[in-house]
């Protein structure tokens, strides 16, 4: 039996005994040109996947079409205007019904469930009536959510040259109860909020779980009689342990890319400063004075670090060498900037910004130019990037009774949706594709 790996999952041409066409070149294919004030999604089809089991085929496809929905680049087209109901990968389809019907990519599939799940995929240009992608996978048959995001993510990249995100999860805290006794527990789901799996049991309270590169281990903050203090937890054994010993509150975790060194800050003396620490060795002050200096987050190269400072009089973005040393500031609108994150292509940085009584999503470029507000409302922060960069979760709480939700949206500001989750939820943490 195969279990499923990324990476042997998408060198299987042939799984299921089903032969696929070699794809044409992407340069030669349909591109959503995602830039722009006058972008329009790319219409695209997608008819229930065939399958000896229609339910499961049709269950297979909707995972697809709603993967492809909330990235905001495709509109789904209904599927009472579609020529054919169920797809098949025996053959090119009708270009002319397609293109009738205004899609401008087809996606054909079939999926069987045994023992193990075997499903195949091609995806077409309508237009140039060639092929964008063809692909087989396996997998045991647990994992049947998985294949449907794997070959959403092929159709993605073969779509529009970016990489994919959809197999992914999301580390959050999840918040039940009543609002002066709420219940905080750690969670993983798939990004699309299904599959979650609670993985601490609300004592001692918990908060900002963050992934590391690996997605073996993760860091959070456990309130030990009050006092925050970082804890590391193992995914597949179940591990905790405390990161250090400092004496002081220590909160705001995050790993650097090698997943071996994590990045936080410690309180005292009425001064916060930021300090690293390999994982089992010494930890090393990188930050200095009497500012409040926190969040810190590393670029993807780990040679920078972005965090946020009231060293100038607010609470403001600054960047530093992941050594420390000549923090340079790069915010400068006004408001007060925290929580900046810095995306995993190294090309933006995500940041919670207050201005005018609204919280706002936003990113800039590291230098601090091209500042641009994604959201603007009540009580949203928390930004947390996709594995590939253009899409940002965050959580908002519209105050009351109530409680958090997650949210995404697009670097573009022009997809906004809430992420289904059984309980409220905050404070997410985005994984890289899964291996």
């Amino acid at each position: 039996m195969l279990t499923l790996n990324r990476r042997n999952a998408l060198k299987l041409g042939l799984a299921g005994g089903i032969m696929l066409a070699a794809a044409r070149p992407a340069s030669a294919l349909v591109k959503i040109v995602v830039s722009g004030a006058d972008f329009q999604p790319l219409p695209i089809a997608i008819p229930d996947f065939a399958s000896s089991d229609p339910a499961f085929g049709k269950q297979i496809a909707d995972i697809v079409r709603n993967n492809l929905t909330r990235s905001g680049l495709f509109a789904v087209i209904d599927q009472s205007q579609l020529p054919q109901q169920v797809g098949s990968v025996a053959a090119a389809p009708d270009f002319g019904a397609w293109r009738a019907a205004n899609a401008q990519a087809v996606v054909m599939g079939q999926v069987e469930k045994a023992a193990q799940i075997q499903s195949a995929v091609r995806v077409w240009d309508t237009q140039a009536g060639a092929q964008a992608v063809g692909k087989s996978y396996q997998t045991d048959a647990s994992n049947y959510r998985r294949v449907a995001h794997i070959i959403s993510d092929a159709i993605y990249t073969s779509l529009t040259g970016e990489g994919g995100y959809f197999d992914s999860r999301v580390a959050f805290v999840a918040e039940s109860g009543p609002k002066a006794n709420r219940l905080k527990r750690l969670a993983i789901m798939d990004q699309d909020g299904a599959n979650v799996r609670y993985i601490t049991q609300g004592t001692p309270e918990t908060m900002t779980p963050r992934f590391a590169p690996n997605q073996q281990l993760l860091t959070y903050i456990a309130l030990d009689n009050g006092n925050p203090q970082i804890y590391l937890l193992d995914l597949a054994s179940g591990k905790q342990q405390q990161l250090g010993n400092f004496g002081a509150m220590t909160f705001a975790p995050r790993f650097a890319p090698n997943g071996k060194t994590v990045a936080f800050s410690v309180e005292g003396g009425g001064t916060t400063n930021i300090y690293s620490m390999p994982i089992g060795g010494q930890p090393q002050q990188l930050t200095s004075g009497a500012a409040i200096d926190t969040s810190p987050s590393y670029s993807p190269d780990g040679g920078n670090i972005c965090f946020e400072s009231d060293r100038g009089g607010t609470s403001q973005i600054y960047v530093m060498p992941a050594g420390g040393g000549n923090p340079q500031r790069i915010s400068f609108a006004e408001g007060t900037y925290n929580t900046p994150v810095w995306s995993p292509k190294g090309d933006l940085i995500a940041f919670t910004r207050q201005s005018g009584g609204q919280f706002q999503i936003g990113t800039m470029k590291p230098d601090g130019s091209a500042e641009k507000i994604l959201f603007s409302g009540f009580h949203a922060e928390g930004p947390t990037w996709a594995p590939n960069g253009r899409v940002i979760m965050y959580f908002s709480d519209p105050g009351g009774d109530s409680g958090p939700s997650l949210y995404t949206v697009d670097i573009w500001g022009r997809t906004n949706q809430k992420v289904p989750t059984e309980t409220f939820a905050s404070d997410p943490s985005w994984s890289g594709l899964r291996s």
